[in-house]
């Protein structure tokens, strides 16, 4: 991604942090058949790539751009367990069966991410630490009571904080309290893709980057992508574009509500104030409506993150105005501090802010619709979506997947989110 001129900023953090690298395979490598076929190079595909490989299936991965372009390689970084919904709304919407066995299965998804770090070395500054999920009023203190309880029901070690222990931990007056989840955590996330990729490589699967599907079509009893003016046929085909799909197979296009988020990284902070804000190594986000995020770096910068494109022309310079504000609001000690990196990313979300399974043919699916929460699902999602594709059993998926899944007014939807961050953030902290 490149930098937004408008602010002298040097762009994508990550990309400038990212210790792990990726050289992709060569375009002549491209095989004429495979046992799954992988479109996108995220959290999901290369999980699912790493896991049909060390299953000992031929595998092949195409990416249009490079190995976590998109949201992969742009997000938070939080590794948080379970939806953003609470865990009743779920059920409300699957059913008890569905509905308790996602949440379990997402409760967990922290420790997969940790393990499978650990397990392939990848070197992404991860930090199982927990979160917070910070109250920004009495409201938000509410809203955060309903989860705990809910939360605990369920099994989640939730503990509810007071805003004593929530300014302690935070280095921040600004909080009514907070609901700290010590199942979860903080990674470098472009690291983690491209050591996902790094990994699924040395076990044998194929990564091309940048290549571009033209076209994918079901014939016969396989799959049959065009890809650099030639053709590869597979068994099963796995499409994990989320929420940068492009115009290509455009009949197979997953359907969401495209939103933006953008991050403000600081330089690095003097020691004596990375002992006072986010000390514990928490990453942070809040209960309000146009909802903000906090965390560290390993090398101590702040990167503080929000609902918004800061390069759309609607809210840029709104959104980046906000970002300093908003700042010095929420740590008086950091009044004045410039930033050094200033990115976006898109979020693919659903009308119900669930996860989507479709079915697009025999032994085919599209995954997507994490509404910010990628990388525990897209793991999780991923590694399963090998299993299920290539042992052709629908069962071993995380929840029941669709024939069909619209989420209607998408574009329009989109633009009135950014239009309410935009007015939200014009007002806000003033």
């Amino acid at each position: 991604m490149q930098a937004s001129g408008a602010f002298g900023s040097k762009g994508n953090l990550w990309h400038s942090t990212a210790r792990e690298q990726v050289t992709a395979d060569s375009a002549d490598a491209l095989p004429s058949a495979v046992d799954l076929l992988i479109i996108g190079g995220g959290f999901t595909g290369l999980s699912a790539a790493l896991e049909a490989a060390r299953m000992g299936a031929k595998v092949a991965l195409l990416e249009a751009q490079e190995i976590g372009h998109g949201g992969s390689g742009r997000n938070v970084g939080l590794v948080n367990a379970g939806l953003w919904l609470p865990p009743q709304e779920i059920i409300k919407t699957l059913g008890v069966n569905a509905g308790e066995a996602l949440i379990d299965t997402l409760g967990a998804a922290p420790a997969r991410v940790f393990d499978l770090i650990a397990r392939e070395n990848i070197a992404c500054e991860a930090t199982r630490n927990g979160t917070l999920h910070l109250a920004h009023n009495a409201a938000g203190l509410d809203d955060l009571k309903t989860r705990h309880r809910q939360g605990n029901q369920y099994g989640a070690p939730l503990q509810l904080l007071d805003a004593e222990e929530t300014a302690a931990r935070t280095g921040s007056p600004n909080f009514s309290g907070a609901l700290f989840d010590p199942r979860a955590g903080t990674i470098q996330p472009l690291a983690y893709a491209r050591g996902l990729a790094r990994a699924a490589q040395a076990a044998g699967a194929l990564i091309f980057a940048p290549l571009t599907v033209e076209d994918l079509t079901h014939q016969g009893r396989a799959w049959v992508a065009r890809a650099a003016g030639r053709e590869i046929t597979a068994q099963s085909a796995l499409i994990a574009t989320n929420a940068y799909h492009m115009a290509g197979f455009s009949s197979y296009r997953p359907s969401f509500i495209p939103v933006y988020y953008s991050q403000f990284a600081t330089t690095p902070l003097p020691q004596s104030l990375r002992a006072e804000i986010l000390a514990g190594g928490e990453g942070a986000w809040d209960t309000a409506m146009v909802m903000s995020s906090f965390r560290m770096d390993a090398t101590g910068r702040l990167i503080l993150g929000a609902i918004g494109n800061v390069e759309g022309r609607l809210g840029g310079g709104t959104h980046h105005a906000w970002a300093a504000r908003k700042l010095a609001q929420t740590f008086p000690q950091l009044a004045g501090q410039g930033f050094s990196h200033i990115w976006q990313g898109r979020i693919a979300m659903t009308g119900d802010h669930i996860p989507k399974v479709l079915e697009i043919g025999p032994n085919g699916a599209a995954v997507f619709g994490y509404s910010g929460r990628g990388i525990g699902p897209g793991t999780v999602f991923g590694t399963v979506a090998a299993q299920a594709l290539l042992q052709q059993n629908r069962n071993l998926w995380p929840m029941p997947p669709l024939q069909k899944s619209v989420t209607g007014f998408g574009q329009l939807r989109a633009a009135y989110y950014e239009l309410g961050a935009a007015l939200s953030h014009a007002i806000q902290n003033r």
